[in-house]
């Protein structure tokens, strides 16, 4: 009888662990009067730096270079596959390109136009061209879109930890 208890309350507690986790993936909080949507690891909106702010950060690196940072902006294109990553607008003609920490969460699919923070590390890199294809088949390009990449190109990128999603 006693083994019985015992195994109902560890069962018990494995399960209030695992419905507390699933919580933490998407919380509302409010800062500044602005209520945001966050996801994959929990981030607070202070100290995060403008597009057009880090777009200068971004013009001075070179392939290979990383900074930690911390920006807002706007969503200009997200993955119509499954959200597994999204486009930010530099406000200078350029984007960039946001991928998330392992896999460890995704994007709703509807959240072009929408502001966002983003945390995590800057870099820059050379994206190959069956790299750029893919991504081009994930944004829903058309086939001659496709055939037109022929050559890598330097891309401002970024792995986000943590993301919050203006509401």
């Amino acid at each position: 009888m006693k083994n019985i208890l015992f195994l109902g309350l560890v069962l018990s507690l494995i399960l209030s662990c695992n419905s507390n986790k699933k919580n933490e993936d998407a919380t509302t909080s409010v800062k500044d009067e602005m209520a945001f949507t966050s996801i994959g690891k929990e981030i607070i909106a202070d100290d995060a730096v403008s597009a057009d702010r880090m777009a200068v950060h971004y013009a001075d690196m070179k392939v290979g270079d990383t900074i930690a940072s911390k920006m807002t902006g706007k969503v200009d294109e997200v993955c119509q596959s499954k959200g597994c990553w999204m486009k930010l607008d530099l406000e200078n003609g350029e984007q960039v390109m946001v991928k998330f920490k392992d896999y460890g969460f995704f994007m709703p699919k509807d959240i072009a136009g929408k502001e966002v923070i983003i945390n995590g590390i800057a870099y820059v890199n050379e994206m190959s061209v069956e790299e750029q294809k893919h991504y081009a088949e994930d944004a829903g390009e058309s086939a001659e879109a496709i055939a037109a990449i022929t050559k890598p190109k330097k891309t401002y990128s970024f792995e986000a930890d943590g993301v919050l999603l203006k509401q």
